[in-house]
């Protein structure tokens, strides 16, 4: 099943609902407990989608794919390298990616998010699945410049619209073998597969509960495939993962009031 939330009026509240085909149904409850679909009423075209979920919290991974560590000139880590994105860097598909005048070198990054569905503390990787709700579109956009310049990645990964995820939360998905790619402007960046993972999705989910206790609507970036590059005012970045879908946002400088 697909879920979605979608936005009937401008500042309204996102209503949960689910995609068959290219029909929306809104959902009575939550997906993270007890719900009932309800008919699908609504035609998919001109909806308006928002981030399918506002998470708690955002556990990111690093250097999780061979080539992307080697493009930086980096060893991969001989334990998952994680990080956290403020839940404030979150936005939805067409929403825009905005360059902060802080850096100029922003740059994307276009992973597999895994939702938490459940509670979980000291997971095993075989117990992983059960606590999975599904998984969407996430999309680490990164300060490089300020990445290379601080000892830790705050900076870089956590300023505003630096996470857009989507375009909904796709809970069918085997995520041992999706690709993954990401387009700027029409032209290819990047492409990779999930199987080239150092970690597997499971084995990260059970690692991050080894730390902190994963909630219901917690997001896992699982890493980037190589081929990451520069994101520019005008641009339009687009992602996409086999059995998901596509998550595409616009790019624009950040105007700063005076």
């Amino acid at each position: 099943m697909r879920i979605v939330r979608i936005q009937r009026e401008r500042g309204s509240i996102p209503l949960w609902g689910w995609v068959t085909d290219d029909r929306v149904g809104l959902l009575e409850g939550s997906p993270f407990g007890e719900y009932r679909r309800q008919p699908a009423e609504f035609a998919l075209p001109g909806l308006n989608l928002v981030a399918p979920l506002q998470p708690g919290k955002i556990v990111c991974v690093g250097k999780n794919y061979a080539a992307h560590a080697a493009e930086h000139g980096s060893e991969v880590p001989e334990l998952p390298l994680l990080f956290l994105k403020p839940p404030s860097s979150v936005i939805g598909p067409g929403e825009t990616i905005r360059l902060p005048p802080q850096s100029s070198a922003v740059e994307h990054e276009a992973e597999l998010a895994v939702v938490i569905g459940r509670r979980g503390r000291w997971l095993t990787s075989e117990e992983a699945p059960a606590h999975i709700l599904g998984y969407t579109i996430g999309h680490d956009v990164t300060a490089r410049d300020l990445q290379q310049l601080d000892s830790q990645w705050t900076r870089a990964k956590g300023f505003d619209t630096f996470c857009p995820i989507g375009p909904w939360i796709e809970t069918e998905l085997d995520p041992s073998d999706a690709l993954i790619t990401c387009s700027v402007n029409g032209q290819l960046r990047q492409m990779g597969s999930t199987r080239d993972m150092v970690f597997p999705v499971h084995e990260l989910v059970a690692y991050v509960s080894s730390i902190m206790t994963l909630e219901p609507g917690d997001l896992i970036l699982t890493g980037t495939p190589s081929g990451v590059g520069p994101l520019l005012d005008g641009d339009e970045v687009t992602v996409e993962i086999e059995g998901i879908g596509r998550l595409q946002n616009p790019v624009r400088a950040e105007t700063v009031a005076g």
